[in-house]
């Protein structure tokens, strides 16, 4: 496999790497501490003696039974680290996305965590096309600065300029063939900004019919005439390109430039070829020919912290990681934070294909959460087996053992729960691809589907809102979430990692310990909190 052990690692990313330990602790230390409004963590974990003592049990003892483990795997471990991960977001405008300062600080402080704990931590690195943030702002008749990003297929660089309506129609119901002819651009003034609204044609024929017009640049704003049209609008001019900067903006904020008068600033950056890294840490014990992968995605999207999405599978698995930190599995247990999720599966794409046939070969299984704690939640588990029969098709053989073995776990809760598709939408992907079929399952609960009345009696919330009404947004920080969905959820991948971890006969015939073949749980160690 691809990676590199720290000590044989570059002389650049050891020098990023130093520390890395100390910078953890300080990150828990900072993550913990009372913040003034809800985006930062009041009290990520208990400061009672009650809390401590267990602690102090915990860290003396092996977990090495669901007992054990899931009295020691608790809502304020799991919160703590995300609560460190909004303090890096903090400190590095805003965000953890790969390619930034905030993505590495996640990295120094899981590889800080992970090495302190005694397991084999390497990182594993991969090529990624960073794009900076794009900036749209309007500068006259008034100042304001508005969300955007980058086509793609555009060009790059920045223009300062009035703002030309282009046959935009901003009354309902809003019909628009904005730039969708070369006559629409009749009398266009060369080197001004176009401002196009979406509909009728492809983004590419506005971009190129607004280049050929003289524009300086282009943005391309929402139509407005669903609701589903007026958010922001950032798609691909493919297979056509530009060479001027093309963005793009939300309904009302095209409605904001389009005023008389209007002059804006865009700047598009050039794309950086970057590497980045994958975290991957190994248990020191367990059968290296049958080895138990359990993954999450560390970065965010540049919006936001990404604290739901996905800090919550990020913090779980990792204090998952630290509790079983003295177990001597008798399969090899390999934890992966994965970079780049967020720009297409990258980080995970690129392991799987450093893979050699014998490695893949020794892959028993991978198990994959990616947010587990959304605030107006499902109990979503991928449906390996397609017993819905709709949508995508069943995962690889044995995907529909690890499945049963997260309906057990939902079913002696007493919580309901649901499947949902291998949609190829997370790092389970490259996984279950075809010639590479390794048996996968994971849980979820929800992104900007909506809820429905159905979903609602079942596991409370607001039917007719999103799962995580911050997905993708500023606002998915430490306040958003969910305590009985991941703690709940911790629980269950705790379960699941040391049942694998001790046993994969279910899924791959191999047999293991006796006692770990999905006993009866019945109530936890904590019981879930109400609703």
């Amino acid at each position: 496999m691809n990676g590199f052990d720290l000590d044989a690692g570059v002389a650049q990313r050891r020098r990023q790497l130093a520390g890395a330990s100390a910078l953890a602790a300080a990150l828990v230390v900072a993550g913990c501490g009372g913040g003034s409004d809800g985006d930062e963590p009041a009290s990520a974990s208990s400061s009672s003696a009650g809390a401590q003592a267990a602690t102090n049990a915990c860290a003396a003892r092996v977990n090495n039974t669901f007992k054990k483990l899931l009295e020691c795997v608790g809502l304020a471990g799991v919160r703590a680290h995300q609560a460190a991960l909004q303090t890096v977001a903090n400190g590095n405008g805003g965000n953890r996305a790969a390619g930034t300062t905030g993505y590495d600080a996640s990295v120094d402080y899981i590889v800080g965590k992970m090495s302190a704990a005694g397991y084999v931590v390497s990182l594993n690195p991969f090529a990624f096309v960073y794009n900076p943030p794009s900036v749209l702002q309007q500068t006259a008749p008034v100042a304001a600065t508005y969300a955007t990003g980058t086509f793609t297929g555009s060009g790059f660089g920045s223009v300062t300029a009035s703002v030309t309506p282009v046959d935009i129609n901003l009354v309902p119901p809003r019909a628009s063939t904005s730039g969708c002819e070369a006559t629409d651009f009749a009398g266009f003034p060369v080197g001004n900004i176009a401002l196009i609204q979406r509909g009728t044609c492809s983004f590419a024929i506005k971009a190129v019919n607004a280049q050929a017009a003289g524009a300086g640049g282009v943005i391309i704003f929402n139509q407005g005439d669903t609701p589903l049209r007026e958010g922001l609008i950032v798609g691909t001019l493919a297979p056509a390109t530009v060479t001027i900067p093309v963005v793009g903006a939300s309904f009302a904020d095209g409605s904001a430039l389009a005023q008389a008068d209007s002059v804006a600033f865009i700047n598009a950056p050039a794309p950086q070829n970057v590497t980045q890294y994958n975290v991957i840490a190994e248990s020191r014990d367990g059968d290296p020919g049958n080895v138990v992968m359990v993954g999450a995605h560390l970065d965010s999207v540049q919006a936001g912290p990404g604290i739901n999405d996905n800090g919550s599978g990020s913090a779980a698995i990792l204090e998952t990681a630290l509790q079983m930190a003295k177990v001597k599995p008798r399969n090899k247990l390999r934890f992966a934070w994965w970079g780049g999720e967020e720009s297409g599966l990258v980080g995970s794409t690129a392991y799987v294909a450093g893979l050699s046939e014998s490695e893949r070969q020794r892959i028993a299984l991978y198990l994959n959460f990616d947010m587990v704690g959304s605030p107006n939640h499902v109990f979503f588990i991928y449906d390996g087996d397609n017993s819905d029969g709709t949508g995508a098709p069943a995962g690889p053989a044995g995907s529909a053992e690890i499945e049963q073995a997260f309906e057990q776990f939902y079913r002696d809760r007493g919580v309901p729960f649901k499947g949902t598709d291998f949609s190829g939408r997370s790092d389970y992907g490259p996984f279950i691809a075809l010639g590479v079929d390794i048996p996968a399952g994971g849980l979820f609960t929800g992104a900007e589907g909506v809820k429905t009345a159905a979903e609602a009696a079942l596991w409370g919330g607001t039917a007719g809102q999103q799962y995580d009404p911050c997905y993708h947004l500023a606002c998915d920080t430490y306040a958003n979430n969910n305590d009985v969905a991941l703690d709940t959820n911790a629980d269950a991948i705790a379960y699941t990692t040391l049942l694998f971890s001790m046993n994969t006969e279910s899924v791959n015939g191999k047999r293991g310990k006796g006692n770990f073949s999905r006993p009866a749980l019945k109530w936890p160690e904590h019981p879930p909190q109400e609703q």
